[in-house]
């Protein structure tokens, strides 16, 4: 098998030279035909997808993303439109120099050539990936969870039948067969690989970051906090609070920790009032519990314990943190978070103003829902996923992020003595 494998990464390899030949227009006709195609086939895609959750227990926080709906896929197709419609990221010229010996240089955008994504059940990251690297010129190779494979075969399908009918060369989007195999293979295919993208839990992550031999963007893990100040807004608050949590609980973006200052306990019932309305599971610590007993419902209201800090929920459960000071507060999230996203709630500007500046995170709000985290609602369309590292790119990943560059140099015979 790991010679099959080898020689389908050379066929995507091959596939990805064949892109350069295209323009933008006949990029986005492709697009624009695979989200009507979406669509049009979503009978099929949906019932392959019911086969991938009977498998899954409707308890596992996996299920919310793994489970496709027609208004999802509706919405999978709304994305990849909105890609099209998106200028594009190729060919721009970054920087020009004339240097004085005549010689021209420019800074060019490019693709990275292929791009290797490993991701756990969310049968849209394959539309997601395939829209924004096509867009960029990039071949991908997609190796999804064994929990969603049905799902994944059905969007890929969907999407080489669209390819094919096009005249184009289907092999600029792969999917790798389940199991561990193909997961190795992928990680140590440098030669035919340019860029590796996981995008999952911290296991996953870890994982990928510790055995690859390709580079790696690390994405997805999300241990997010929001943290009311001292002249924090209750109404602001316990809206954002509520929204950052509850909106989908199975995103990088939800919130998994409440952080409220000392002097400001005796508002943290209001603060929680709406989470008791969607059955949110609190571990608090003493000083947050001694709040909330008998203003909380007491079947969902825990004492906290050290691993419910740093731990990324993806259901509905969140744990409250006591802090003396907004730096107190800042030393929490700097020991437990994992640079995703962290929040805000306060009037007072220069703690807001602190709190931007100190807090090491790709994406930092102020009196905003954490929610927010997504490349749509950033006006990048899709995403391939939230960096949260700081290497070439850092929170969500469009179409920019998703080039490099290369340098070109015209002259006259310049020679260099």
């Amino acid at each position: 098998m790991r010679n099959e494998l080898q020689a389908l990464f050379g066929k995507v390899r091959m596939a990805a030279r064949s892109l350069n030949q295209l323009d933008d227009a006949q990029r986005n006709d492709v697009l624009n035909a695979v989200a009507d195609a979406i669509v049009r086939r979503a009978d099929y895609i949906l019932e392959e997808n019911a086969k991938d959750l009977l498998r899954m227990d409707a308890a596992n926080p996996k299920y919310d993303r793994l489970q496709l709906s027609l208004q999802r896929l509706c919405s999978i197709a709304d994305d990849t439109r909105h890609v099209a419609s998106f200028p594009s990221p190729l060919g721009r010229v970054l920087k020009h120099v004339v240097r004085p010996n005549g010689m021209e240089l420019s800074r060019v955008s490019v693709p990275f050539g292929v791009i290797g994504i490993v991701y756990e059940a969310r049968p849209n990251v394959s539309v997601d990936v395939f829209s924004l690297c096509f867009k960029s010129g990039n071949a991908c190779i997609l190796k999804g969870g064994s929990d969603a494979v049905c799902s994944n075969r059905a969007m890929v399908e969907v999407i080489h039948d669209v390819l094919r009918e096009s005249g184009l060369n289907s092999d600029v989007v792969a999917l790798l067969p389940p199991g561990h195999e193909s997961t190795s293979a992928l990680l140590d295919a440098g030669r035919d690989v340019d860029l590796l993208i996981p995008r999952g839990g911290q296991e996953l992550i870890r994982f990928v970051r510790e055995n690859a031999r390709v580079p790696v963007i690390e994405t997805g893990a999300g241990i997010c906090h929001t943290y009311f100040d001292e002249y924090g807004d209750v109404v602001k608050g316990a809206s954002v609070i509520h929204n950052a949590k509850t909106r989908r609980v199975s995103v990088c973006n939800a919130l998994d920790c409440l952080i409220v200052h000392e002097k400001r306990l005796s508002d943290l019932p209001a603060l929680c009032r709406k989470l008791a309305d969607s059955h949110v599971v609190i571990y608090a610590d003493s000083l947050a519990y001694q709040a909330l007993e008998g203003r909380y419902p007491a079947r969902l209201l825990e004492h906290a314990t050290e691993e419910s800090f740093g731990t990324e929920f993806l259901s509905y459960r969140m744990a409250v943190k006591t802090a003396g000071s907004i730096d107190e507060a800042l030393a929490h999230i700097a020991a437990y978070g994992s640079r995703h996203s962290e929040c805000i709630v306060t009037e007072d500007a220069r703690n807001a103003e602190l709190f931007t500046r100190e807090v090491d995170a790709a994406c930092v709000y102020t009196n905003v829902s954490t929610a927010f985290t997504d490349g749509a609602q950033f006006g990048l369309g899709a995403e391939i996923g939230i960096s949260t590292q700081k290497l070439h790119a850092r929170g969500p990943m469009g179409l920019e992020e998703l080039t490099t560059y290369k340098w070109v140099i015209h002259g006259n015979g310049q020679v260099r003595v």
